[in-house]
């Protein structure tokens, strides 16, 4: 496995909507392992294949729960309801955080890494981390959403609150 260099903002990359994936091969099993393994080592909870400069609809997301490493492949969102507004970064955007409105629970629907098609519900920050994700491969950026930016100064007193 290998770490990929991460893409950063204003690489055209982040904003284009990303194919579907329709062959579930060797290839993208390697692929997804090493998107999980850069996400990890920059210390992130999800990282979408626009992200290593692959215009294909695939993540990975952990954040830490039960669920474990959640793959999604051409996810589409079944329904969502709620409204959270919490701090969000990104690893395109190193540095940068500010508050984001987002769906407090979402049903997603998406294929693994052998096309088996499955159904999550998620809540609160995974539901976050999904709709985050699911934005990059449709070229959508957090800082569209952004309706308020934080200094990285200010975040660690936030966490404690």
């Amino acid at each position: 496995m290998s770490i990929l260099p991460i893409v950063k903002y204003p690489d055209k990359i982040l904003e284009t909507t990303c194919d579907r994936v329709t062959h579930f091969d060797h290839e993208l099993k390697n692929l997804l392992d090493n998107m999980y393994k850069t996400m990890i080592a920059a210390d992130g909870v999800g990282l979408a294949a626009p992200q290593i400069g692959v215009s294909r609809q695939i993540a990975v997301v952990d954040t830490g729960g039960e669920e474990g490493i959640i793959e999604l492949i051409n996810p589409e969102l079944i329904t969502g309801s709620g409204e959270q507004i919490d701090v969000e970064g990104c690893l395109s955007f190193p540095g940068l955080y500010g508050k984001v409105p987002r769906l407090e629970r979402v049903v997603v629907k998406a294929n693994d890494r052998y096309g088996e098609e499955y159904t999550i519900e998620a809540f609160d920050y995974l539901a976050r981390a999904i709709q985050h994700e699911m934005d990059h491969l449709k070229g959508i950026l957090f800082t569209t959403k952004v309706i308020e930016y934080i200094d990285e100064n200010d975040l660690e007193g936030m966490e404690e609150q």
